[in-house]
């Protein structure tokens, strides 16, 4: 099957020859017909077999040919839990609707709000938002979606774990009732699949493959390590030039830099990608590991479903996740587009109960591995010794004054008498004035 035989629109196909694309992926084969007939649709898929194409192709199609309306106004709205993965929608919407008259733009924290602003009350064609910030505007009363004709759930899953839900109940409930609503995922669960009944009518449901597989492509192996050996232990596997591309993920912003300031002592080209980075250094750090310029990019989760990257190498769970969901969408970033790529995950005594649920997750064990001339015996470092604490000495109160000098008319006691109410201070100002008072 080939893109042109699906019935899309020759300027859209026009532009995914220029882009490269001959043939879709199952789910771009299964999905696209059926979102042009304008039923609602629940899409499940691997990481990296191309979600985003599947709605947005058939989404430009359907508004390429409406008629126009006589004031301009915003038509469909894509929802996506991150920046990073609402800036790789618009790059794909752009790409695909390069010979369309339609407006696009994206909304989303971290930047000025000036350009969004002014996007909404443009009536932009296709807003792109992340909830938060659309919410945000949204109470400013700035945009109108009473003609929003689709709403795309990206990523769904996520931003309902991400505790999005409230913002997008209240973002639906201003959008009109007549509408179709997509929702596309690697995964869903049975619990967010019952949530999605508020959303949808009568959705068709599309699954391309196991829902809870990464993609085949990724070759999965574990290195069992204690966890303060893991810098050393990526220093080693870095040292192999196969590693050309490499995502390394961490549980917290503040371990994500301390790695890559080790990975820049042992002079190797690193950056970093974490909520405590400006939106433009995060965009700067991706786009220098997208040209090659940073041979490894070292991200917490918030990458984990926004990173469109062709030719990662190698995608290394530095900490093991928590949630095997996690760990499904962490390696997609690797073998995607049917590419080859590898998956490494560094396992410490504290990571075993998680390697037992990914692996009953996915059906299968994960091959163990050992790395070659790597000591895992060497002790850990011991802690640095802590100063004797002092005791915490209590803070002097000042002694009540006594009745005799509550009494007394003439006591000079700051602590009973305001300074300008001090009995003695008013005899020395009247002195000063009237000598003869003395």
């Amino acid at each position: 099957m080939s893109f042109s035989s699906l019935g899309l629109d020759p300027r859209i196909l026009q532009a995914v020859q220029e882009a490269g694309y001959t043939d879709p992926t199952p789910i771009q084969a299964a999905a696209i017909p059926a979102i042009l007939t304008g039923r609602d649709l629940i899409g499940i898929a691997q990481t990296g077999t191309g979600k985003t194409a599947a709605f947005t192709l058939p989404l430009l199609h359907r508004m390429a040919l409406a008629t126009p309306a006589p004031r301009r106004r915003t038509r469909a709205l894509v929802l996506a839990p991150t920046r990073e993965l609402a800036v790789q929608i618009e790059e794909n919407v752009k790409a695909y609707a390069r010979h369309l008259p339609l407006t696009v733009a994206t909304v989303f924290g971290g930047v000025g709000e000036r350009p969004q602003i002014n996007a909404l009350r443009a009536g932009t064609d296709l807003i792109i938002a992340c909830p938060g910030r659309l919410m945000d505007l949204l109470g400013q009363g700035h945009g109108d979606f009473t003609g929003i004709e689709t709403l795309i759930l990206d990523e769904a899953d996520r931003m309902l774990d991400m505790g999005f839900l409230p913002s997008i109940r209240r973002i639906i409930r201003g959008l009109p009732r007549q509408r179709q609503t997509l929702l596309f995922s690697a995964t869903l669960s049975k619990e967010i699949e019952t949530l999605t009944a508020e959303f949808q009518h009568h959705p068709e449901i599309i699954q391309i493959g196991r829902r809870s597989n990464p993609a085949e492509t990724v070759a999965q192996w574990v290195y069992e390590v204690p966890a303060h050996l893991k810098p050393g232990l990526l220093g080693h596997l870095l040292e192999n030039p196969a590693l050309s591309s490499v995502l390394v993920f961490t549980r917290t912003k503040h371990g994500a830099d301390r790695i890559a300031r080790r990975l820049d002592s042992l002079h190797i080209p690193c950056g970093t990608l974490h909520s405590n980075r400006s939106q433009n250094q995060r965009l700067k750090a991706l786009n220098d590991f997208r040209r090659g310029t940073l041979r490894v990019l070292v991200a917490t989760d918030i990458a984990a479903r926004g990173i469109d990257v062709d030719g990662i190498s190698h995608v290394v769970n530095y900490d093991f996740p928590p949630h095997p969901e996690d760990y499904v969408h962490r390696i997609g970033r690797t073998g995607r587009a049917q590419a080859i790529g590898d998956a490494i995950s560094f396992v410490s005594s504290d990571d075993t109960g998680a390697l037992r649920d990914l692996e009953r997750f996915i059906g299968r064990p994960i091959p163990r591995q050992k790395a070659e001339t790597f000591d895992l015996s060497a002790p850990a470092p011991p802690r640095p010794l802590e100063a004797p604490s002092r005791p915490q000495q209590r803070p002097q109160q000042r002694r009540p004054p006594s009745p005799a000098a509550r009494t007394s008319p003439t006591a000079h006691d700051p602590s009973i008498y305001p300074r300008h109410q001090d009995p003695r201070r008013r005899q020395q100002q009247q002195a000063r004035r009237d000598p003869r008072s003395t």
